[in-house]
């Protein structure tokens, strides 16, 4: 089994971007931990992250037949990204939604997401801890 594990704009600077908020783990760190947690679960993990919502797209569009799933923090496309739920639903491959911080208790335009009502589960709040839950529980639904 295949996950995918996207990241949108400005997660490269993780480890440096507001610690206080994000945590002081870098994305690289994240990525080995998740593939680290992926030889656990018996799951190929692969990574990517880019700040442009078109390779995104791309990305998404290009994992159809390939990935069991997806794990994607969409920073903020989750909250602007018609064209990231249309690729979703496009490939129609499970996908959770994560987030670093607490973003029901963060500005109110964070707190709508246009990719909430079709992931398969939605993470939040605990830092870089998000992504591992994230994968954990999108990997228990895929073998279900």
């Amino acid at each position: 089994m295949r996950i995918l594990v996207l990241s949108g704009p400005n997660l490269q600077l993780l480890g440096t971007r507001e610690p206080q908020r994000y945590g002081s783990l870098t994305l690289d760190a994240i990525h080995a931990r998740l593939q680290a947690l992926g030889l656990e679960l018996a799951v190929d993990v692969d990574v990517g992250q880019s700040n442009h919502e078109g390779v995104l797209v791309d990305r998404i569009a290009a994992a159809s037949g390939v990935y069991a799933g997806i794990v994607l923090n969409a920073g903020a496309y989750t909250h602007t990204s018609i064209a990231l739920r249309d690729a979703l639903l496009a490939v129609a491959i499970p996908f959770v939604e994560v987030h670093l911080s607490n973003v029901a208790a963060r500005e109110s335009f964070r707190q709508h997401s246009y990719l909430s009502d079709i992931a398969a589960g939605v993470v939040f709040g605990f830092g870089a801890e998000s992504y591992s839950i994230g994968l954990r529980g999108l990997v228990e639904k895929l073998k279900g």
